[in-house]
Parts: C-alpha cells; sequence; structure tokens
C-alpha cells in the first residue's frame, strides 16, 4: 500500500504539472538544489534533429513513417498523409469494416472483421492487426478479457506499431517497472518531438473533457464544433467586416488545427496576410513562421527573417524567438550566436517560453556562451510550467540519463509520459470527440476506449463517462455481445480506477461512491474512505463533505464528531456553494452530538435504508423538470411549521411553568436557547 501511495504522490505531482496535457489543477516543477548534479561533459548532448525548430527541407517525415498503422485513413481518407498508407491492405479494409461495425451496431458484421483481422495478425504477423488484437483481448471486445493474450499481442507488435508501444510503456508505468517503461517512453517522446518538429502538419493536442463531473461539458463542447459553432460564425463575420484581431484568431484556428477545424495552412496564411495588411503583429510572426516551415508555401528562410524583423518592431516578443533561431542555425542569415542569444534573451525577458527553451539549449550545450547546467535547468524549468514540451522533454532527457541532475528513473518517465502523450496517435482525440459531436456514442467510445489504453488520463475518464451516461448506447461489448449492466459498471469502475491514479479528483470520489455504495464492486467503505482521502488531497470539497459524514456515522473511518466537523467545515472553505449541505451537515452533528437519542437522530440514521425504496421515485418524479423545485420548497415550508408548532409549544410549557407571559423579545431569545 506505501508503494502505491507513492507512485500516486509521483503521478499525481508530474501529470498536473500543466493543464495545456490534461485539463487539471497546474503545478509547479520544483528542483531543489539536491537535484543539480555537476561534472557533466559537453559531448552528452550533441547537436540534433531536436532543435531544428523548423526542420530541414530533407527531414520532412510523413504520418506513415511517424506512426505506422495508424488509421488516420479511415477517418481522413482524403488527407494528403493518407495517400501512402495503402488504405485497400488488408488491415485497412479489415479495420474499416469493424469501425462501420461499431458505428451500426452491427454484431454480425463486428465478427466478420474480427475474424479477418485475426487473420491478418496469424497469416502474415502483421503488427498493426496484432495491436488491434491487444486491444480487444484488454478490454474483452468480442473476445475473452486476457490481460495476459493482451500484453503478448502489444509485446510483438511495439517493435512496428507506436501504439501498442505506448499500450505497453503504460502497462509498465503502471507497475512501477520504469526502468523499462522510461526505455519506451523515450523512444516514443523522441517520435513526439520529431513529430512537432519537422512535419508540417505536426498535431497538436487540444484535449476536450465532454463531462464536466456528473454532466456533459457543453461549453467546452461547443466550442469544438468548428465552422458550425456561433461564436465562430460571429467571429468571421468580424473578421470580413475588417477587425484584425478576429482575422488573426481565425487564421490560428486554422493554423493549429484548434477549436474542431481541420488543418488548412492556405486559410491561415490568407487570414494572417489579411490582418498584416490592418498592421497586426502576430500574423507578422506568424507568416514568418510559415515560410520558415515551408507549410503551404516554398521555404524561404529570406521571407521568414523579414516578416519576423517587422513583427518584432510592433513589438511581438515572441517574433525575437524566431529570430534567434535563425541567427543561431544561420538560416538566411549569417551564423551569429551573440546575436542568437540576445534575441533569445528579449524574448525570456518578457515571459516567451521559447525563449527561455532556447537559452536552456544554449547553457546545456554550451553554444556561445560558456557551459552551465545550473542555468539551463532553471531556463527549461520555466518553459516547461508555461507548457513548452520540448522543455519537458530536455529535463526528462536529463533525468534518466543523470546529465546535470541526479537520475530519477520514475521522474523522467513521467515527463517522458507527458511528452509521448503529444504524438501523432493523439490524433484518436480528435476523431473521439469529432464522432460524438455527431451523436456516433459507439464510435466515440471505442476511440477513447483505445486513446485509454494507451495511458491517456482524459480518454479514460470519457470513456468511463460514457458508459455511466449512455449505458447500452455506449456499445460496451463483451466476449459474446453486448455489456450487461453489471458489466458495465465494473468497466467504468476500472477506467474511473486508471483516470484516479493519473490525478482526476472527480474520478477519485466516483470510486469512492462506488465503493461506498456498491456499484459495480462489493461494498467496501474501507476502500470508499481510501479513495476519498485520495481525492480529497487534490482538494475536492464532495470528497471532504463525504468524509465528515463517514467520520459522523464510523464508516470505514474512527466515529469522531471533531474530525466530521474538520472536514464538513474545509468542504465548505473550499467551495462556498456547498453551504447548504454542509449546514444541514453541522445541524445534525449538533443534533447528534447534544441530543443522540432523538427522534431526528433516528430518522437520519434511517435515510441510507430508505434511499434505495425511494431511488426509483426521485429518479422518475423529483427529478422531473420543475418538481425539483416544487418537492424542495414544499419540504422547507414542512420544516418551517413543524418547527413553528414545535416554538409554540415550548413556550406554552414555560408559560405555565412561570405563570407569567413571556415578553416577545424574551420567547425569541428562549426558542434560540
Amino acid at each position: 500500500m506505501q508503494l502505491k501511495a507513492r507512485r500516486l504522490q509521483v503521478i499525481f505531482l508530474i501529470l498536473c504539472l500543466c493543464s495545456l496535457f490534461i485539463n487539471a489543477r497546474p503545478y509547479l516543477i520544483v528542483i531543489s538544489q539536491d537535484d543539480l548534479k555537476d561534472g557533466a561533459l559537453a559531448d552528452d548532448f550533441p547537436d540534433s534533429a531536436e532543435w531544428d525548430e523548423f526542420g530541414e527541407p530533407e527531414s520532412q517525415n510523413s504520418s506513415e513513417e511517424l506512426d505506422p498503422g495508424s488509421w488516420r485513413p479511415i477517418f481522413e481518407p482524403d488527407s494528403p498523409s493518407s495517400a501512402s498508407d495503402a488504405p485497400e491492405d488488408l488491415y485497412y479494409t479489415a479495420l474499416g469494416k469493424f469501425m462501420s461495425s461499431v458505428s451500426s451496431g452491427d454484431l454480425r458484421l463486428m465478427e466478420e472483421a474480427v475474424a479477418d483481422i485475426d487473420q491478418v495478425a496469424a497469416g502474415s504477423g502483421d503488427p498493426h492487426a496484432q495491436s488491434v488484437l491487444g486491444l480487444l483481448h484488454g478490454m474483452g471486445i468480442m473476445k475473452e478479457t486476457n490481460k495476459a493474450k493482451a500484453f503478448m499481442y502489444h509485446y510483438f507488435a511495439a517493435e512496428g506499431n507506436k501504439q501498442s508501444k505506448m499500450a505497453l510503456a503504460y502497462i509498465y508505468f503502471r507497475q512501477e517497472m520504469y526502468e523499462k517503461a522510461v526505455k519506451l517512453y523515450a523512444d516514443l517522446a523522441e517520435v513526439a518531438i520529431n513529430s512537432l518538429l519537422v512535419s508540417k502538419d505536426s498535431p497538436v493536442i487540444e484535449p476536450v473533457r465532454i463531462h464536466n463531473g456528473a454532466e456533459e461539458n457543453k461549453q467546452a463542447l461547443r466550442k469544438s464544433r468548428g465552422e458550425e459553432d456561433e461564436d465562430f460564425q460571429i467571429l468571421e463575420y468580424q473578421a470580413q467586416k475588417g477587425n484584425a484581431g478576429a482575422m488573426y484568431r481565425i487564421g490560428l484556428f486554422y493554423y493549429f488545427g484548434l477549436r474542431g477545424l481541420r488543418r488548412d495552412h492556405a486559410k491561415a496564411l490568407s487570414w494572417f496576410s489579411k490582418a498584416v495588411e490592418k498592421g497586426e503583429p502576430r500574423s507578422m510572426e506568424l507568416v514568418g513562421e510559415i515560410y520558415a516551415r515551408g507549410a503551404g508555401v516554398e521555404r524561404d528562410y529570406t521571407k521568414a527573417l523579414q516578416w519576423l524583423t517587422r513583427a518584432s518592431k510592433q513589438p511581438s516578443f515572441s517574433a525575437y524567438n524566431g529570430m534567434g533561431y535563425l541567427y543561431v542555425k544561420g538560416y538566411g542569415v549569417e551564423k551569429n550566436f551573440t546575436k542568437a542569444k540576445e534575441y533569445f534573451e528579449k524574448a525570456a525577458n518578457n515571459d516567451e517560453s521559447g525563449g527561455h527553451y532556447n537559452l536552456g539549449v544554449m547553457y546545456l550545450k554550451g553554444i556561445g556562451v560558456k557551459r552551465d547546467v545550473k542555468k539551463a535547468c532553471t531556463h527549461f524549468i520555466v518553459a516547461a510550467n508555461a507548457g513548452q514540451p520540448k522543455a519537458f522533454y530536455q529535463l526528462a532527457k536529463m533525468f534518466h540519463t543523470g546529465v546535470g541532475l541526479k537520475r530519477n528513473i520514475p521522474m523522467a518517465s513521467a515527463l517522458y509520459k507527458l511528452v509521448a502523450e503529444r504524438g501523432p496517435w493523439s490524433s484518436l482525440s480528435r476523431w473521439a470527440l469529432e464522432s460524438y459531436l455527431k451523436a456516433d456514442i459507439r464510435k466515440a467510445f471505442f476511440l477513447y476506449t483505445r486513446m485509454a489504453e494507451l495511458g491517456y488520463e482524459v480518454a479514460q475518464s470519457n470513456a468511463a463517462w460514457i458508459l455511466d451516461k449512455y449505458g447500452e448506447q455506449s456499445m460496451c461489448l463483451g466476449e459474446s455481445g453486448f455489456c450487461a449492466k453489471a458489466e458495465r459498471h465494473q468497466r467504468a469502475h476500472s477506467l474511473w480506477w486508471q483516470a484516479s491514479e493519473q490525478g482526476n479528483e472527480h474520478a477519485a470520489l466516483l470510486i469512492g461512491d462506488a465503493y461506498y455504495y456498491g456499484r459495480g464492486t462489493d461494498v467496501d467503505y474501507d476502500r470508499a474512505a481510501e479513495a476519498y482521502m485520495h481525492a480529497k488531497s487534490q482538494l475536492n470539497a464532495q470528497a471532504m463533505f463525504n468524509l465528515g459524514y463517514m467520520h459522523e456515522h464510523g464508516l470505514g473511518l474512527p466515529f469522531d464528531l471533531h474530525l466530521a466537523k474538520r472536514y464538513y467545515d474545509q468542504a465548505l472553505e473550499l467551495d462556498p456553494a456547498a453551504r447548504l449541505p454542509v449546514k444541514l451537515a453541522l445541524g445534525s452533528l449538533w443534533l447528534r452530538k447534544n441530543h443522540a437519542d432523538c427522534f431526528l437522530v433516528h430518522v437520519i440514521d434511517s435515510l441510507p435504508e430508505v434511499y434505495p425504496k425511494i431511488d426509483a421515485w426521485v429518479e422518475d418524479v423529483l427529478l422531473e423538470e420543475g418538481n425539483a423545485t416544487i418537492l424542495t420548497l414544499f419540504a422547507c415550508l414542512l420544516t418551517v411549521l413543524y418547527l413553528r408548532e414545535r416554538q409554540r409549544r415550548h413556550a406554552a410549557v414555560r408559560a405555565a411553568a412561570v405563570a407569567v407571559p413571556l415578553h416577545p423579545n424574551d420567547h425569541a431569545v428562549a426558542a434560540q436557547n
């Protein structure tokens, strides 16, 4: 248990470092003096493509090279990168048939597709077909649930299939086999960094949590509808009317493929060019980057420098970072490390994360400056805390190799994992979200399930939420057909548990509820309390309230009214919206402390037994629109009438005892006492 607790602490600390990756609370990387290590050799970090921001012309990797066996030909058949992926191949034919069966819910067609995938895997040893079989066995989809077989398929497929390598690395990571996990994650992180640096269509993960606690995250989903989003249409209207800021934002969405839009460099350049005519400096910088990358235009470093220089005079501080890079590499200008350092410093002094990252590289490698690993670490930490994936990668390498920082394999594994999740396989997230927005819940669930297997926390929670929310519509499949209710609960429980391990406070809360109420598992108050404590460590007000309740009733925790009150108070401090339930709980606590045998205490204690009997009534009546408000007001009215009657009786008794009527003000004081 202690080992597990330490693992959870490591994962929570690292995976919550930046909300860019998992939408969790941001935490800062803090490296103490003890972590620093002197005496590293300068040639430990030779010049390599990891610092080629724009990529060499001859090093443009295709989708197939970056993510062999990618499902892109199925979901983006018209994209240029899918042309070389041989969609007529038996593997893609079987995969396409399987995806069609998922959407339609046709079990017969699915059986045929699985048989075809089996045949491809057995006949040619195709690693991509083996990877799919690993998923099917791991999740028990039209196959027996067999973790050993799933591991075996992913193990043999990992050499040729990056998604299986991700799944294998995550298996090792969960089991604290960090020495094995770090090697796999290091390879995957390198691919991810290469895809960010050299690919014209480098993926940008924009993780969307489709739920917000128990409810659908309608605001986030609305912002992911691309050109159909009303806000986007308003923005586009403003841009067409000449608003330079709107032009820039639309160009940005198309350039990076944000807000549910597909990448379109031609549209991005068109909007940036229109914004430039209005004097918009940020657009000037991105036009310069487009020419430096050769994204949709012929690569031209001279034009890139001209545009970046124009942007820097506005000023656009991130443009200094691009100019520094051109000088350090000698692209379009004569190589000049002194000028490069000056430009990087201008960017860094104005809180530009790219400037900090590049200064870190210069100090780490001793390029144009005296080598200083401590300064390099300082700059990398600032860049990493701003969400710079390349900075995470450098820190991971330093922890992995022991160069500059003391060797720390668990830390290196977690940082590599963050970077690896930015790889081209993250496109699964976009396809899953698009399917969900099109109301293809089954396909969305399957894609999130695939991502969950690869270790993505957002996908784990999304898949679990779909199971809980949509039930039979989720296309939860077992060995021989659709899942029964108990099996769906068990799968959701497993997914929530994985998300909880990675710092998802809502998942930890639901795990506690599952053990407390016996949803998909046996009732276990001890494990419920453990899960609530984990959620409480993540500052979850509901978990604190639940812990107070368990202390008040001695369920899974010692009976302790003082601790119960402390937890109730903490819940209120953390979430002022919890005032009503906390006040009611404190009232119950006061009654229990001062009138342990009174009628109301017995009523309160009987509620858990009564609850199952009225559960159906609550769903059918209370939760109907309007009924909740009416019944709440009715309950409040009954409570007020009861208290007034009780007050009247007490007053009558006291009046009879002293034979002197109380003054109204005295009456009020007496009632309070």
